[in-house]
């Protein structure tokens, strides 16, 4: 299904819904509350990827991209962020945070290794450096193999938030989702699934995209909302292996397909129901909004990684020596982040974008994706392309006239309400320069 049938159904969406139309003003409102729930958040709001278990875990997917930066940290049987380390980190990100909620991430590897009473002692940190008038909120990656009721009740309690990894339904999930011993790990991710269920703890899957699951697309997406998943984000992997990528790498025009057929079925009937992170990346061009997923701004470095040991790396995705910022021992953190090493690999997302990405006709809503996968060497170009530039610009020229009508709606001036008599004649052209008569537009 191409864009002419986005356009189609953004109709539908609207025939269907005849009390949106009722007024400007409920369309508008309505159209917020669908895309802009999460959309007050800043990017000013720095947000950081703390490991206190570094790259340790219980899985051995055959897709992690920590065991490279695994053989960087000395081996141990479990490594852990020490107490007094855990401490003046927890301090310092509350110090350096400028806003008055506090994100923190706790990742891995799987951070529920360190077991619950390492997470309480967290807790305890956070309230006991957490100042009147500032909140702290929790987020925690897993691969929920290890969520049992406790873990629930305690997420639950202190509010945390929890993504949880998992690629589709069982045959296609354990393929590569496997434990140490070969063994597939969907049914246990599966009973952690439901612990966090019956705890109504907030749930966002993150699904990663390689060679087999992006072939499947409405299976994929209908089993997460089989399992009443509520929020999705599709990651697409991209494995770099000598002379070019390995087998599991996604292909660039599958994954924008995968895309494009879960958005024309979640436009249909999804949309108001679940979230989908991309989908939502690309609504926000319509309301004027920066983009709050770093892939997609168009500089980084705002969402550097602390290791167990507590060196600071510019970037998940980049921890290599080389790129190694300081460690908060040495260095507080809010000079980290202000650092001039964090800002230059930042604004060279900007800087490197090659010439054909900077005339592209989507560039509002990819601004060249991220700098891990510009590696594809263009004639005539100096700088590398993006390796899901095609996948990128199917998906995003497929929304495309459903973003746009999404903006034209919104920019519409809201009808006048009873206390606001309108001084436009019924036969006058509509305010809303749409090129009708008001009688026929917005004052219908």
């Amino acid at each position: 299904m191409m864009s002419t049938s986005i356009s189609l159904l953004f109709l539908i969406f609207f025939k269907e819904n005849d009390r949106l139309k009722k007024t400007i003003t409920g369309i508008r409102q309505s159209l917020w509350n669908i895309f802009s729930a999460d959309m007050t958040k800043t990017v000013d709001d720095f947000q950081i990827f703390a490991k206190p278990a570094g790259n340790s875990c219980n899985l051995a997917c055959s897709y992690c991209y920590y065991l490279g930066p695994a053989q960087l940290f000395q081996k141990e049987p479990l490594p852990r962020m020490a107490d007094k380390l855990l401490e003046t980190y927890i301090r310092q990100h509350i110090d350096a945070h400028p806003g008055k909620i506090v994100q923190f991430s706790w990742h891995g590897g799987e951070p529920t290794l360190l077991g619950l009473d390492y997470f309480r002692r967290i807790v305890e940190l956070q309230k006991m450096h957490c100042p009147h008038g500032k909140v702290i909120a929790n987020g925690i990656q897993t691969n929920g193999t290890l969520i049992n009721d406790a873990w629930g009740r305690f997420f639950a309690r202190h509010q945390f938030s929890v993504g949880l990894s998992l690629d589709g339904p069982q045959e296609i999930h354990d393929l590569y989702r496997t434990t140490r011993q070969g063994l597939g790990s969907h049914d246990a991710a599966m009973r952690g699934y439901a612990c966090l269920v019956k705890h109504k703890v907030p749930i966002d899957i993150l699904c990663v995209l390689n060679d087999h699951n992006v072939m499947f697309p409405l299976q994929v997406y209908l089993f997460f909302t089989s399992i009443g998943a509520t929020h999705l984000s599709f990651l697409p992997l991209v494995e770099r292996v000598p002379g070019g990528v390995s087998e599991r790498t996604v292909h660039p025009e599958a994954f924008g397909a995968f895309l494009c057929t879960v958005f024309d079925l979640w436009l249909a009937k999804g949309i108001g129901k679940v979230k989908v992170q991309i989908f939502e990346e690309a609504a926000r061009v319509a309301f004027g909004q920066d983009h709050s997923l770093c892939l997609f701004r168009p500089t980084c470095g705002d969402i550097p990684v602390i290791e167990h040991n507590g060196d600071v790396y510019v970037c998940d995705h980049f921890v290599q020596p080389a790129w190694r910022v300081a460690n908060i021992q040495e260095s507080c953190l809010a000079e980290i982040l202000a650092s001039e090493r964090l800002a230059a690999f930042g604004a060279a997302k900007r800087t490197t974008l090659p010439q054909s990405c900077r005339s592209c006709e989507v560039l509002a809503m990819c601004h060249g994706e991220c700098p891990k996968n510009r590696f594809v060497e263009s004639a005539g170009e100096k700088e590398k392309h993006n390796y899901l530039c095609a996948g990128y610009k199917l998906f995003f020229t497929h929304c495309a006239p459903f973003v746009h009508a999404v903006s034209r709606q919104w920019q519409k001036p809201a009808k006048p309400t009873g206390d606001q008599p309108s001084t436009t004649g019924r036969n006058d052209p509509c305010p809303c320069g749409s090129g009708r008569k008001f009688k026929k537009c917005c004052g219908a």
